[in-house]
Order: C-alpha cells, then sequence, then structure tokens
C-alpha cells in the first residue's frame, strides 16, 4: 500500500535507542487501542490479545513499537505479587489435594518434549542442541541460555518459545470456549477500583515487589523479578499477613503491558526468520495442545477438576501469562500458577542433565 509504504519509513527515525520511552509510551497506548478493539468485538482477553497481536503485527509491518529492557523488571515485580496474592491460608491447605495431578503432570511433560524435540529435529530440520532446546515445554530465558551454552542457536531457541507462548496464549481461550460450550466474552477482571483502594494496598504491592526483587537476587532465583516478588507475595498471603486485593485497573494495566511486551518479543529479528519459525511454530504448538488437551480430558475423569482449569495448569505456555489468563476469567489461580510453577522447574532443572545423559548413549562403544 503506498500510505503505508511512505508512512512506515518516516517513523523508523525514531529509532529505539533515541526515543525508547516515548516510543514505549506510544506502544501502551497502541496496546491499549487494540484491548478496547478487541472488547468492542467480544474477544475473550482483550486487554492481553489485542496489544499481543498488535504488536506482532507492528514489528512484521515494521512499525516501531518498542519494549526497553528497564521497564520490565519492575512490571514483572509487579506481576510476581499479583499472582501471588492468589494465595491464602485455606488453598494453602489444599496443595496436598493436589499430589496427584502434579505426578501425573511429570508424565505430560515427558511426552510434550519427545514430541517436541523430534518435531523441530525431523521436521523443522534444526540442528541435534538447537531442536533439543527448542522442543523442551519450559522457559524461554532458560532453554535459549543452556542451548546456547551447548552450541546451539540461542536465538532461534529464543524465537521459537517466543512463538509458542504468543500462539498457546492466542489459542487456550478459544479451545476452552469451544470444548466446553462457554462464553468467555471481556469480564471484569477484580471488583475493586483504584479509587476505591485502600493506601495499604499499595504500600503491600510496591513493599513486596521490592523486598521480592532484592530476595530474588540475593538467592539467584531464575527469573527473580518474577519469582522473588511471587514468593514473598505468596509468604505473606499464606500466612495471613495481609489479604489485599489488586484493583481492576492494575489487573488490566499488567495484561497490557504484559501483550505488548510478549508481541515486541519478536522486535530485532529478521522478519523472513520470524515467518518462518512462526509457521513450524503452528506445527509443533499444533501437536503441543492436542497431546494436552487429550491428557486433561482424562484428567478430568480422574480427579475433580474442570476442563478450564486443567488447560490453563498444564498449557506449555508461560507462568504469567496463563496465571493472567486464569485472574482475567475468575479461574483458581493458585491451582493453575502452582501446576505452571512445577513444569517450569522441573524442565529447568533436567533438561541439561538429560542432554548430557543422551549424548553419553549415542556416543559409540569405546569413545
Amino acid at each position: 500500500m503506498p500510505l503505508l509504504d511512505a508512512f512506515v519509513p518516516s517513523l523508523r527515525q525514531f529509532h529505539p535507542r533515541r526515543f525508547p520511552y516515548l516510543r514505549f509510551g506510544l506502544t501502551l497506548l497502541f496496546g491499549a487501542g487494540m484491548g478496547w478493539l478487541f472488547q468492542r468485538m467480544g474477544v475473550p482477553l482483550p486487554w492481553m490479545l489485542g496489544p499481543m497481536v498488535g504488536c506482532t503485527l507492528a514489528v512484521l509491518a515494521g512499525v516501531p513499537v518498542s519494549a526497553p529492557a528497564p521497564v520490565r523488571p519492575p512490571m514483572t515485580a509487579v506481576i510476581g505479587v499479583m499472582l501471588g496474592a492468589s494465595f491464602s491460608p485455606a488453598l494453602l491447605r489444599q496443595l496436598p489435594q493436589w499430589a496427584l495431578t502434579l505426578a501425573l503432570e511429570t508424565a505430560l511433560i515427558a511426552v510434550l518434549a519427545v514430541v517436541g524435540v523430534w518435531y523441530y529435529r525431523r521436521v523443522a530440520k534444526l540442528d541435534r542442541v538447537t531442536a533439543y532446546y527448542a522442543g523442551m515445554p519450559g522457559g524461554m530465558m532458560e532453554m535459549s541460555l543452556l542451548g546456547e551454552e551447548q552450541g546451539g542457536d540461542g536465538q532461534a531457541i529464543a524465537l521459537i518459545h517466543s512463538a509458542r507462548i504468543l500462539l498457546i496464549v492466542a489459542t487456550v481461550p478459544f479451545l476452552v470456549q469451544g470444548i466446553e460450550h462457554v462464553s468467555l466474552g471481556p469480564r471484569s477482571a477484580s471488583a475493586l477500583s483504584v479509587v476505591d483502594a485502600p493506601a495499604t494496598t499499595f504500600l503491600w504491592l510496591i513493599g513486596l515487589a521490592v523486598v521480592g526483587a532484592i530476595a530474588g537476587r540475593l538467592l539467584r532465583l531464575p527469573a527473580r523479578f518474577l519469582f522473588g516478588p511471587m514468593f514473598a507475595s505468596i509468604a505473606a498471603h499464606a500466612s495471613g499477613l495481609t489479604d489485599f486485593v489488586m484493583p481492576r485497573e492494575i489487573v488490566v494495566g499488567a495484561q497490557i503491558m504484559l501483550g505488548c511486551i510478549t508481541g515486541c518479543r519478536f522486535l530485532g529479528y529478521d522478519k523472513r526468520a520470524i515467518v518462518r519459525i512462526m509457521l513450524q511454530s503452528m506445527g509443533a504448538t499444533a501437536l503441543l495442545l492436542a497431546i494436552t488437551v487429550a491428557f486433561c480430558f482424562g484428567l478430568v475423569q480422574l480427579v475433580d477438576v474442570s476442563l478450564s482449569r486443567a488447560l490453563l495448569a498444564f498449557a506449555p505456555a508461560g507462568i504469567a501469562e496463563m496465571s493472567l489468563v486464569a485472574i482475567a476469567l475468575h479461574f483458581d489461580v493458585a491451582f493453575i500458577l502452582a501446576h505452571q510453577l512445577a513444569r517450569i522447574m522441573l524442565v529447568a532443572s533436567l533438561a541439561a542433565p538429560v542432554f548430557r545423559w543422551l549424548g553419553r548413549r549415542e556416543k559409540p562403544p569405546g569413545n
């Protein structure tokens, strides 16, 4: 389109290094506008899916959206506190009841890993190391770093995991809606408004975010800006120290920011590589989701859990993304968070040792 061709080059003068925060502010406005549009269209999770889809398309079109690295830790810390706020003393007592589902999740993770690695090795034709860490249903950062250390293509691994998270977050709400024949249209994330929230709510929010971030650094936690505040918030809520509720404006704002940052993950990559990996990831994601849905159908026959909760708990996407989906849909966040966290920790701790073990088995005798 001539108009777009004339418009986009003129925008490219706003390089991220020149005006990163101005561009990020405009990106958030664009994301909020896309969220409003998706809400008007009746799309599930409009405030996350709208910015996510909009920013992804903007990256592909060359529109100068931006998500500077310094803005991510504070946003991630707020999300961590928000996720931890889903725990309570009553919910903590339910943890032993989840022993069976957590044990069964191990089998699901093994199957997803085998299928994912096979797909990227045999279908996508990636090298052995890159295919292995790209196929692991774990965290993007952990898998890309581990893969790069072993000689794989860390950039390709990161891009593949970003595509998987984006595709699953964009697909699962519609799966829930279609399978259970329920409407998951726009709904309020919280009954409490920011103007009605007591001052202690913001004091707890800021305090737990800061304390958690410091503790995460001291303890050298992976993704410390998420896990540190999240564990601090879990401790505060599960012990009964506080029971503050997140105002809906903060929940919606977190969804907009996470959607924008998820869409902007593709910045800096070659557009042809993005399109190619997106197409490859669609096949892999379809396989992983089909296996997860089948697993969840079987699970609901064994334990008292709804299919919707099971899908969000076991879908191989990001912890923050799936938990925010649960918050937006008023689901049991603690159950979902516990199982998503177990998956990430299990894959992060076992991926490298299993890879080394497989390497030793593949060596010829005597070598």
